[in-house]
């Protein structure tokens, strides 16, 4: 019987399907101004949250990041009580976390194997506590110079992520941005999620890095990207450059006063300020940016009535599930199966003519068609009209003979291996998210350092430890493959 004993393994965690409740801002409170909506866990609720992980020995949570955070290994830590530990390892490998964990749209807890008997554990908001309650303001140690400098066209999550990833392994990196502030798209995001202090923290640990950001500068406008290469001595250019224009939907009207671009809107005045916008708004989309923009409406203002106007169904609005549920809880008013046709007004947008729509079988891409309903119009009365039917990149300074691919969602990729362009030293690349963003930027930091290892006569090194220890980065116990897709 003692050998069986000794042998036996030892029984696996029990799953518990509770989630440990977010704290939130009440509903009836938090629509009227921008406030934030979630909040910290306690220290004592992050670590009974933490205990809900079974630790799995294949860590789908990690292979279901688009940076391989180690997740799983951070929440054991905080089940531990270790939060500085936690917050040691995240920003080990993730410098954007203190953004992460309030916008990331936890990739990771849809492949939580909890998720199959109950909800999954509170990846996002653990990463969080691990900050809160850890020491969150580590700096960053560069590896010894490599004596070769680096431009990165574009101070969102790509770039901000290759601009990490450059510095750490001792480049010189010089990051251009077009806007006053780093942070490309997010600063779009409303501050009910996410704040300036929020990519400020983030940008602080880069302090000791040899990074410098030029904001207000647009490469691209006055010279193609390449002279960088060519007349300023860098010896690698990531573009980075996301999907900052906006695309209209060349319907009669559109050019109405008071038919408003979604990032126009959403970069707009502080959330102190007063939005010129009306109190009957209709927003037309269904992406995330759709879902910002009914919920900074609803904010700016001041309780008015809120219209999303989305011409597929609910089930297929690719926004973040937990933005919709959010934007539903305030009282937004969803319109389903309707497609825009028209902005009518004299000189100031005062309806939208909307037909409904039939979907029909999937497309090319896997969507359903969508066929309009002939005689089936009808006019939503409006006074300001949000477009957020998506982005693309500014291609201005962009020439043909980068061969650059433009995605569907609108960013633009180097065709080649580790999104190289068909210019030697050029790289571009972006993402459906910020996390996808930098997971992409990972990829083509791995083959800016291969070129640029070449060129000094070396090999290529991994990522060395952020922090100026002994190791390098690399994948958990357990990791297989990457399940992204």
């Amino acid at each position: 019987m003692a050998e069986v004993l000794a042998t036996a393994k030892p029984a696996p965690p029990k799953l518990n399907p509770v989630r440990v409740p977010i704290p939130e801002t009440p509903v009836d409170e938090r629509t009227g101004d921008f406030r934030e909506v979630l909040h910290a866990y306690s220290k004592d609720d992050a670590v009974l949250e933490a205990k809900r992980c079974v630790q799995c020995r294949r860590p789908w949570c990690v292979e279901a990041c688009p940076i391989s955070q180690d997740c799983r290994e951070y929440i054991r830590r905080i089940a531990d009580s270790d939060f500085y530990g936690a917050a040691r390892v995240t920003l080990q490998e993730n410098p954007l976390a203190t953004t992460l964990c309030k916008v990331c749209y936890h990739y990771c807890e849809d492949a939580c194997v909890v998720k199959r008997k109950g909800i999954p554990v509170a990846i996002r908001q653990l990463k969080r506590a691990a900050l809160d309650y850890g020491t969150s303001d580590l700096v960053y140690v560069p590896a010894k110079p490599k004596g070769q400098r680096v431009a990165i066209v574009g101070a969102g999550p790509a770039g901000l992520m290759a601009a990490w990833e450059l510095g750490v392994r001792g480049y010189s990196v010089t990051v251009f941005e077009q806007e006053p502030k780093i942070g490309g798209l997010l600063q779009t995001i409303p501050a009910y999620r996410m704040t300036d202090a929020d990519v400020e923290a983030d940008r602080a640990r880069f302090k000791d890095l040899d990074v410098t950001f030029v904001t207000s500068s647009k490469v691209g406008r006055d010279r193609p990207f390449a002279t960088l290469l060519t007349d300023d001595g860098y010896a690698a250019v990531f573009l980075a450059i996301g999907t900052s224009s906006h695309r209209s939907m060349g319907v009669p009207g559109e050019d109405l006063a008071g038919v408003l671009p979604a990032l126009e809107f959403l970069k707009g005045p502080g959330p102190d300020t007063p939005a010129p916008i009306g109190r009957e708004v209709v927003v037309i989309g269904g992406g995330d940016v759709a879902m910002d923009s009914v919920r900074s409406a609803l904010r700016r203002t001041g309780r008015g009535h809120v219209t999303l106007v989305y011409r597929r169904s609910r089930t297929e609005m690719p926004a973040d599930p937990e933005e919709i549920h959010g934007a539903e809880e305030e009282g937004v008013r969803f319109v389903f199966q309707r497609s825009p046709v028209r902005f009518v007004g004299s000189s100031h947008v005062e309806g939208v003519i909307v037909q409904s729509v039939e979907l029909g079988p999937p497309d090319g891409g896997g969507r359903r068609a969508f066929v309009p309903v002939a005689g089936s119009e009808e006019t939503l009365a409006c006074d300001t009209v949000i477009v957020a039917v998506g982005q693309k990149s500014d291609l201005t300074g962009a020439g043909p003979e980068l061969d650059l691919k433009v995605t569907p969602q609108g960013w633009v990729e180097g065709r080649g291996k580790g999104y190289a362009t068909a210019v030697p030293g050029i790289f571009a690349a972006g993402g459906r998210s910020v996390v996808y963003a930098m997971g992409a930027a990972m990829e083509a930091v791995e083959a800016i350092e291969a070129y640029l290892a070449g060129r000094r006569g070396g090999t290529p090194q991994p990522r060395p430890d952020p922090f100026g220890g002994p190791g390098t980065f690399h994948l958990p116990p357990g990791y297989t493959l990457p399940i992204r897709v």
